[in-house]
């Protein structure tokens, strides 16, 4: 369940953001040269692809100008042996097919879908705390507190919960979280195949993330039995892994697709909240209650050439950071009972210091990916000289919005939003996705970052060529990264996503009732 969300907690993260003791670190300003040298490694090892394109192109383009007399004219005066001719065909043959043998199959977005609650199922903040009162289960003074993190969350009047957390009394059951599970689920998927008009026969991988909620038989499969997928599908079911899974699951279908020619891959990403609702008064473990939201999001992607022209995105990079190794980041996220036995998850002091050591890690490593020669050069050269020739000069910070049009930031917590912003120099444009998607849903775990690209579109921002870098935070402790290029302008007039029809009403900046200080 992860995260970064707990950022507002004052025994966990430090409620005060005026104080910057529990502030993300400044993450920019000292790296580790073994990440760094990771990421060259990435860019280095796709080098011969780089090297042999052109260089073939430049070959085939000027074979293509000669002619028959060209080629009898060529081969007279070079006078060959046949035996000569034989290997130089047979090298030249065997270096083609190696690079096209071996170099990584495309992997295309053909398109997603986030699933979009029903009007019945909206909590405003007044049901929210209405309904906490009414279980009587948690004391005056947690009331009050759960009052005054939801002041600050950042989450708007009409976010979602099920029917089973809202009921008086509530009915957190097994038959109710199957319901919910399936509801997201199937809902997401059913919108996902009517836009691409792919079959579910078609469907050869499937991957499925939920970090808390791991039924027996699993999602994958109740997925696998409602559609009636093919016997010979590759099933996933990825479960603990917090709300960076669902990046985890783009990555292990790109995998799989490297291996599996012509093939579609379905992703789903969702969390549970019915059975994952804490009725304990740990401080510690209240927060989720406060910001974790109903929602999911499917993702169809291809390996096959054909699909190349009708599909929105090409996926250019994944790259993802663990921290499990170390005990205080391991722990920084930890589900378990409180003294009353009532099972929540616990968000440690550690968590945001935790949060930017990880994503410093993910991003050094992306940096030579992704960022301009120019930037990597000044970068590298004040790298060098502060940690080799040791000088003391000022570390240069690399400028991410040169690499990318567009941020798809996990909207896990408003604390963590203001974080990122300041500490990769982002403007409110860039943070739009995030904010409007924690105000409008909330937290919804790993489906979030979608919400946020369903949001460019709808917003009409999406060109041609434009890069867009999704990023998400996960217990682990995690950070894993993604980055899009869109292979058309998405036109929202034409699409169907869960901000149509209110899109227009939603501003820049989030409404003054959403403010840190809760005033309105």
């Amino acid at each position: 369940m992860a995260e970064v969300r707990a950022a507002r907690s004052p025994e966990s993260a430090g409620i005060n953001s005026r104080s910057n003791k529990h502030n993300l670190p400044n993450f920019l300003l000292s790296v580790r040269l073994k990440y760094v040298k990771l990421g060259y490694h990435y860019l280095i090892s796709h080098a011969m692809y780089l090297l042999l394109t052109p260089l073939l192109a430049a070959v085939t383009a000027h074979l293509s100008t000669l002619t028959l007399d060209d080629f009898l004219h060529l081969w007279n005066h070079l006078k060959f042996n046949l035996v000569t001719v034989v290997l130089g065909s047979t090298l030249i043959v065997f270096l083609a097919t190696l690079y096209f043998m071996s170099r990584p199959r495309q992997v295309y977005l053909l398109d997603f879908a986030c699933y979009k609650p029903d009007p019945a199922r909206i909590c405003s903040r007044e049901v929210f705390l209405k309904r906490s009162a009414l279980t009587g289960t948690f004391s005056a003074e947690n009331l009050a507190f759960q009052k005054k993190l939801m002041t600050r969350s950042g989450l708007g009047q009409k976010t979602y919960l099920p029917e089973a957390v809202m009921r008086v009394p509530p009915n957190p059951c097994m038959a109710e979280a199957r319901k919910e599970a399936e509801t997201v689920m199937f809902g997401a998927i059913d919108e996902l195949l009517a836009k691409t008009g792919v079959k579910a026969k078609d469907i050869g991988i499937l991957v499925v993330n939920c970090s808390l909620f791991n039924p027996t038989p699993s999602l994958s499969a109740m997925v696998v039995n409602h559609y009636k997928l093919r016997g010979n599908i590759l099933s996933y079911n990825l479960g603990g892994m917090g709300c960076s899974a669902g990046l985890i699951s783009i990555d292990l279908a790109k995998q799989l697709l490297q291996v599996h020619p012509n093939s579609y891959a379905l992703v789903v990403s969702m969390e549970n909240i019915t059975l994952n609702w804490y009725f304990g008064n740990n401080r510690s473990m209240l927060l989720p209650n406060c910001l974790f939201r109903m929602g999911g999001a499917a993702i169809l992607l291809s390996n096959r050439p054909s699909d190349r022209r009708r599909s929105k995105y090409r996926l250019i990079h994944t790259v993802r950071t663990h921290k499990g190794s170390d005990d205080k980041c391991y722990r920084c996220v930890f589900q378990h009972e409180d003294d009353d036995r009532n099972v929540g998850v616990a968000l440690s002091k550690d968590l945001m210091a935790v949060a930017g050591e990880t994503l410093k890690t993910n991003i050094t490593t992306l940096g030579p990916l992704v960022l301009p020669i120019s930037e990597q050069l000044l970068f590298f050269a004040t790298l060098v000289a502060r940690k080799i020739l040791k000088i003391k000069i000022k570390p240069y910070i690399p400028d991410f919005k040169l690499a990318f049009e567009h941020f798809c930031i996990h909207a896990g917590g408003r604390a963590v939003l203001d974080e990122v912003e300041k500490n990769l120099d982002l403007s409110d444009r860039h943070m739009e996705p995030s904010r409007m998607t924690l105000y409008r849903f909330g937290n919804t775990s790993s489906s979030s970052l979608w919400y946020e690209l369903a949001y460019s579109e709808a917003k009409g921002r999406i060109r041609k060529g434009d890069r867009t870098w999704q990023i998400a935070f996960g217990s682990g402790f995690k950070c894993n990264s993604a980055v899009w290029r869109a292979l058309r302008t998405v036109d929202p007039s034409k699409e169907k996503n869960p901000w149509t029809d209110e899109i227009d009403g939603f501003p820049v900046h989030v409404p003054e009732e959403a403010t840190l200080d809760g005033t309105s």
